[in-house]
Parts: C-alpha cells; sequence; structure tokens
C-alpha cells in the first residue's frame, strides 16, 4: 500500500505568496489544507485547485479556535495577514488580531497534532533600518505608533509569542522574515510599488516616484521565495529559528521604474512627487548568509525575468479591464 501523502496546512491560501505555496506543495505530492478569509486574498487564486483531489478548502477566520479537519496536518505555514501598507489603516485592528490572536490559534493547533509551524514575519520588524544590509541579531529602527506599527509590531509580537511557545511547551517552529515579493497573482490594486507600476503601464499611466525614487528594496520573485519557505519547514536543523528570505540585490524605485518600462515595451513618463511616505525605509536589504548556511538557499530569478513573467500574468489578466 503506497505512503499517505504529508498534509500541509496553509493559513493565506489565497494570497500571492499563499496561492502559489499550494500549489507548489501540491506539485511535491502532498494533501494541502487551505483557510482563507477573503479579507485580502482574492478566490480565483484558488479557483482551479478546487477540483485538485489533494487540495481542500476551508474558509475560515483564524483567530478563532480552527475547526476539526480532515487529516492531522504534519506542517503549518501562517501567512494569513494583509500586508500592503494601503491596508494598515483601515484594517489595523484586524492584522494586528491575525498576527496575535491567529497565531496563538496556530500554535495550539500544531501542538496538538505534533506539527511544525512556519510563521511568515517580515523585514518590516527592522522599521527605517540603520544598518545595511540587515540581518537578524539586528533588532531594527522602528516606530512603535506610527501608521504601519499595527504591522510592524504586531509582527514582533508574534515572533516572540512562537520562540516562548517553542521553549516553554516544545512546539516546533521557524519564522521567515520575508522581504519584498512579487510575482502572478499579485492583487492588482495593491499598492504596493511593484503591482502599482504595472497597473500604471497597463493603462499608459506615468510611473509616479514619491521623492526622488533613490529609495531601495529588494524584490524576490515569489517562485524563490516559496522554495526558501518549503526549505525552511523541511528541515530539521531550522527549529527554533529566525531566517531572512529575500532578494540581497537592492534596486532604486526609480530602476524598477525604468525596468516595468522596459519588460511593458512602453515609453512611459516618470512622475515625482514630493510627498515621501511616513516611516517609510530609505534603504531595505537582507543579509541571507544564515538561510545560506542553514539549507542552501539563495534566489535565481533575476528582476527583469521575474518583471516579465508578472507582467504577462497582469496583461492576461488586468489587460482588457484594468
Amino acid at each position: 500500500m503506497a505512503a499517505q501523502a504529508p498534509t500541509t496546512l496553509v493559513a493565506g491560501a489565497a494570497g500571492l505568496i499563499g496561492s502559489n505555496l499550494c500549489r507548489a506543495l501540491l506539485a511535491r505530492g502532498m494533501h494541502v489544507i487551505g483557510l482563507d478569509n477573503f479579507v485580502t486574498g482574492d478566490e480565483s487564486n484558488l479557483q482551479e485547485l478546487y477540483n485538485h483531489p489533494h487540495f481542500e478548502f476551508v474558509r475560515h477566520d483564524i483567530t478563532r479556535r480552527p475547526p476539526a479537519f480532515s487529516l492531522s496536518p504534519q506542517m503549518i505555514y501562517h501567512l494569513a495577514s494583509p500586508a500592503s501598507p494601503e491596508d494598515f489603516d483601515p484594517l489595523a485592528l484586524e492584522i494586528m488580531a491575525v498576527n496575535t490572536l491567529g497565531s496563538w490559534q496556530l500554535l495550539e493547533l500544531a501542538q496538538r497534532h505534533g506539527a511544525k509551524l512556519l510563521f511568515t514575519s517580515t523585514s518590516e520588524v527592522y522599521g527605517n533600518p540603520a544598518v545595511h544590509p540587515q540581518r537578524e541579531d539586528y533588532w531594527g529602527n522602528v516606530n512603535p505608533v506610527g501608521p504601519r506599527s499595527c504591522y510592524d509590531e504586531s509582527k514582533r509580537m508574534a515572533e516572540s509569542m512562537l520562540l516562548n511557545h517553542a521553549r516553554l511547551k516544545g512546539t516546533r517552529v521557524v519564522i521567515a522574515r520575508v522581504f519584498n515579493t512579487y510575482g502572478p497573482r499579485m492583487r492588482a490594486r495593491d499598492g504596493r510599488v511593484v503591482p502599482q507600476f504595472l497597473l500604471n503601464a497597463l493603462q499608459d499611466q506615468p510611473l509616479t516616484l514619491h521623492g526622488d525614487g533613490s529609495q531601495t528594496r529588494s524584490f524576490c520573485y515569489v517562485d524563490d521565495l516559496v522554495r526558501g519557505l518549503i526549505g525552511l519547514m523541511e528541515s530539521n536543523d531550522t527549529d527554533g529559528g529566525i531566517y531572512n528570505l529575500g532578494n540581497p540585490k537592492e534596486f532604486t524605485i526609480a530602476q524598477l521604474a525604468q525596468a516595468v518600462c522596459k519588460v511593458a515595451g512602453k515609453k512611459l513618463p516618470i512622475a515625482q512627487i514630493d510627498s515621501p511616505r511616513v516611516d517609510d525605509p530609505e534603504r531595505r536589504c537582507p543579509d541571507i548568509s544564515k538561510i545560506q548556511a542553514a539549507i542552501g538557499w539563495q534566489p535565481t530569478v533575476a528582476l527583469e525575468a521575474g518583471l516579465a513573467l508578472t507582467w504577462q500574468d497582469f496583461s492576461s489578466r488586468f489587460g482588457a479591464n484594468p
């Protein structure tokens, strides 16, 4: 008799990372249980999976006790949280709840099933960093009551919760601090710079820079990121650890604008407005030496190649009606 496929639970299954992770796990022969409440996740990201024999979906708010599942999960990925700066004001309370109460519910679920829990934290825990690139032992430079604090501080709280749950209750956990990620199945009106520039390009509108565009980000293609998450989950050596997960190559926002024009095949005007966003970091770049040493991970998809794939996705989904 063939061995039963391992069961993995993905909270936040309808988002950019979650929907791509579900596909990667199914391709590895796993049984996947997807959870989402569609506050920001897009159900269309999962439509083609609903008839997959090893995928089941449960609409659920993870701040509440999880329902009984048909199979016991051995691995739990916690990706459930609004993550766009556009969400930080209207969804501040929901963000804090899902990262604290939701994390607690998944920790207790992991302990009951003897599962390992991977929590996707964020590079936002470093705030507007004074150290470059950022290593995991850097404490950050965060405004605890600023307009981004609902996200930054609830992620920091969740990290502490995971590590103390592991210390006191023996739960297997690992934390991935995710840096800027892009790729197919992003929300078009997400508000972050990659989807905004792509949407502007579809509409033949100017690409707008806040300030002079010298701010830097490190953009990681979603397939690379998913591969890193799976590696952290499946390695026994990562238990109890915190790992940066992102592309260490920095690009200015002005350089990103030029790259979007190139993949779109358009000469679009680039506008500047003198209204930098409050608490928006000037630089953001991960030191990935720790994850490289632990599981040998590093990104392989170059920015232009990843943008081209994302442009194809946006053109297919939104080209007729952006």
